[in-house]
């Protein structure tokens, strides 16, 4: 039953991160921030929610399941990358560079472990 929960999760943070991608781009053609309490903290907080369940079943099925392509550690990172491009996703002046690493590393990652799910 976990796995499921673990899968469902990892979708979610997939459509997440490309929402926070799909954000960004947006406040950099207007060069709008997002408003704090409307926008950039219910985001935050959502993605936090979500990413804090996910990370602790992640890391369980990893431990028990123990994988070759992803590691606990690369979780914790995911987990952390996730909350930090939520907040960042709201603002132009966030490095492009930068957020277009954490966006694809951490697409990666999740991808990896929505593959290794499934099989």
């Amino acid at each position: 039953m976990e796995k499921n929960r673990l899968l469902e999760l990892t979708k979610e943070l997939i459509s997440l991160n490309e929402k926070a991608h799909t954000r960004y781009l947006e406040v950099r053609e207007t060069k709008e921030k997002g408003d704090f309490f409307t926008e950039v903290k219910p985001f935050a907080d959502h993605i936090k929610e979500i990413g804090d369940e996910w990370e602790t079943l992640a890391v369980k099925w990893l431990n028990d399941a123990s994988r070759k392509n992803i590691h606990p550690r690369q979780i914790v990172h995911t987990n952390e990358n996730l909350q930090m491009v939520s907040i960042q996703a709201f603002f132009p002046e966030t490095s492009w560079n930068k957020f277009k690493s954490h966006i694809q590393s951490i697409d990666y990652v999740l991808n990896q472990l929505y593959n290794e799910l499934k099989s």
